[in-house]
């Protein structure tokens, strides 16, 4: 009798050592991408400093990048457990080279994007040490560029135009977009929000790494959210991220602004702009945000250029 074959992280998290290991080195020796991303899967559930902790967007990012990394692999003569000391270059090589494809873009990859794919395929080289099929890996020296632009410049924070956008959502999104723009919450927060987890005028977040943290409510926010009724769970949305962004393109558009829509990142940038203006204090803004550091912090404040313009008038 055949038996099946582990197929979710979770089963095989459950495997021996030695029923691991041969899982991995298959999947390897046969370039399975999804039993490969599986492997990665289990490893970030069982092996990595994070755990089950781990964000939801790190997860996909890390899947894309097995994705990327594998089928290069095999179209350019690379043994997966045994790659050449150069392959990790060549990989980044590739990349620097690949034209970027999708809605709205044009040219090469950023490089973010590239920095993305190189940690989704040195965390497949972590999962396939940890199953026990390989200790050597090929990304230990690459260095992917640095992106010389401040995000803040590349994706600024939305200004006055939100409120425009906002008049084309229905309730639920509106309540959606405020908890990234006014209550600064990351987009995967918001979308696990629960009615319990709201009490007065403060908002219980389980955020970023099991990071708890409570956040004041504004008085429209709290408005915003009394008029939600709650799903399953006391869940208030039952959107995925994909969801909830393509009805932002969408109410973007009806307001006039196609262009508007740069992710709900930039409301979160917008919420800390917002509060550094009003107390001019980084670390204040960094526990507002759930940051560990200010230097993080500081990447989310669109400071005005002439911050300083009184202060040095009399010098």
């Amino acid at each position: 009798m055949t038996l099946a074959l582990p197929t979710t992280p979770l089963a095989l998290s459950d495997l021996t050592d030695q029923a691991l290991r041969v899982r991995a080195v298959e999947a390897a020796a046969t370039y399975d991408v999804e039993m490969l991303t599986q492997v990665l899967m289990a490893y970030m559930r069982s092996g990595s400093a994070q755990g089950g902790r781990t964000s939801s967007h790190t997860l996909t990012a890390y899947r894309l990048g097995v994705r990327s990394f594998v089928p290069w692999a095999q179209e350019n003569g690379v043994q997966l457990l045994r790659p050449g000391r150069r392959d990790g270059g060549r990989y980044l090589a590739y990349l620097q080279e690949r034209p970027s494809v999708g809605r709205g873009r044009s040219g090469k990859l950023s490089a973010a994007t590239i920095q993305q794919y190189i940690a989704g395929a040195r965390a497949l080289y972590r999962a396939l040490d940890w199953a026990g099929a390989t200790q050597v890996s090929p990304f230990v020296t690459v260095k992917p560029p640095q992106d010389r632009t401040p995000s803040i410049v590349k994706r600024p924070p939305y200004q006055g135009e939100l409120e425009t956008v906002l008049l084309h959502c229905d309730p639920e999104l509106s309540a959606l977009l405020l908890l990234c723009a006014h209550a600064g919450l990351r987009i995967g927060e918001a979308l696990q929000v629960k009615m319990g987890d709201i009490a007065g005028k403060t908002l219980t977040v389980s955020g970023k790494g099991g990071k708890v943290r409570r956040v004041p409510l504004g008085k429209r926010m709290r408005e915003a959210l009394q008029v939600i009724t709650p799903k399953e769970e006391g869940r208030l949305f039952h959107w995925t991220y994909s969801q909830a962004a393509y009805r932002m393109r969408k109410a973007s558009k009806a307001a006039g602004y196609p262009e508007f829509w740069r992710g709900f990142h930039a409301a979160r940038k917008s919420s800390g702009t917002r509060l550094y203006q009003k107390v001019g204090d980084f670390t204040r803004v960094a526990v507002f945000l759930g940051h560990s550091s200010v230097d993080t912090t500081r990447k989310y404040v669109a400071v005005m250029e002439d911050d300083v313009s009184a202060e040095v008038e009399d010098f």
